[in-house]
């Protein structure tokens, strides 16, 4: 994926999510041929010329200042993810054969991680890897996912399940929501790793398979996986209402600790210990296969 093209489809994109009433700029009238603001009137709200406002648009200012891209990104109203997602893809870091060959060969899960995850015994938890793969998981997970141990290896992969498996769409309260959030990472994960060959392969197969991918793909969200709440209409225990988490460590964010929890006292905090009690008599495949440093 070029850096250069996913830069342009993002300023574009967010330049036609503005209106006029949005900004304090005046209305002159006449007929607007584009969704959204005219790069002009973006360059105005920046304080740059059209001509390098256009150039960046373009993917043709090779290395610009911290102070024009704060200002593009007030003006476009970004938030922090998206700011940062805009930095990656306007300053793209040259790529070598060791990053490369490290985004090829499948990924450990971190040893720490898996000892936390081992220890989750009355929470649902996952690991997730680049490109929203799913490394690791405990019994608690199967019991609120699903096996993801009768899957192959290249199907466990969170975005892939969501968009391509039809029970994701019954198990999500709100599937839209989810799905969307799904993509605006996935889009967060192009911009870190802009030659990953696999990511711009799962990329291409969401969006030739499921337009509701390749409508929001070309929305361009971008949205990091940190925290909040998710419900689910459990064909079990039927709706759950989970607070997530997300663990990384400093040193290594392409790795994640996923967590799901009840609020104690609650319905769903009775639901889920229902949950486990039936998964607990059920049994399921939780060998996640052998880890690959």
């Amino acid at each position: 994926m070029s850096t250069a093209i996913t830069l342009s489809e993002f300023l574009r994109s967010r330049r036609s999510l503005l209106r006029l009433e949005d900004v304090a700029l005046p209305d002159f009238g006449g007929r607007r041929r584009v969704a959204g603001l005219r790069r002009e009137e973006i360059a105005q709200l920046a304080g740059v010329s059209v001509d390098y406002y256009t150039r960046m648009e373009q993917g043709r200012v090779p290395n610009p200042s911290d102070a024009v891209l704060d200002a593009l990104a007030r003006a476009l109203r970004l938030d922090g993810d998206a700011t940062r997602h805009l930095y990656r893809l306007a300053r793209p870091q040259p790529s070598t054969r060791h990053a490369s060959r490290r985004q090829a060969r499948p990924q450990g899960v971190r040893p720490m991680l898996q000892r936390l995850l081992d220890e989750l015994v009355d929470v649902p938890a996952m690991v997730m890897g680049r490109r929203m793969d799913i490394l690791a998981w405990n019994a608690a997970a199967v019991a609120l996912f699903g096996d993801y141990g009768a899957l192959d290896r290249a199907e466990r992969n969170i975005a892939r399940i969501t968009f391509l498996d039809e029970t994701s769409r019954e198990l999500y309260a709100d599937w839209p929501s989810c799905a969307r959030e799904n993509v605006a990472y996935l889009h967060l994960d192009a911009g870190r790793h802009p030659e990953d060959p696999q990511l711009a392969s799962l990329i291409g197969e969401l969006s030739m398979k499921c337009e509701d991918f390749r409508r929001w793909w070309a929305e361009h969200p971008v949205q990091d996986k940190t925290s909040g709440t998710k419900r689910f209409r459990h064909p079990v225990v039927g709706d759950l209402e989970l607070a997530y988490e997300t663990l990384r460590a400093a040193d290594d964010p392409d790795q994640a600790l996923i967590t799901y929890a009840a609020e104690p006292g609650s319905p769903s905090h009775d639901g889920l210990r229902m949950l486990l009690a039936w998964a607990a008599g059920t049994p399921s495949r939780l060998d996640c296969g052998p880890c690959v440093s």
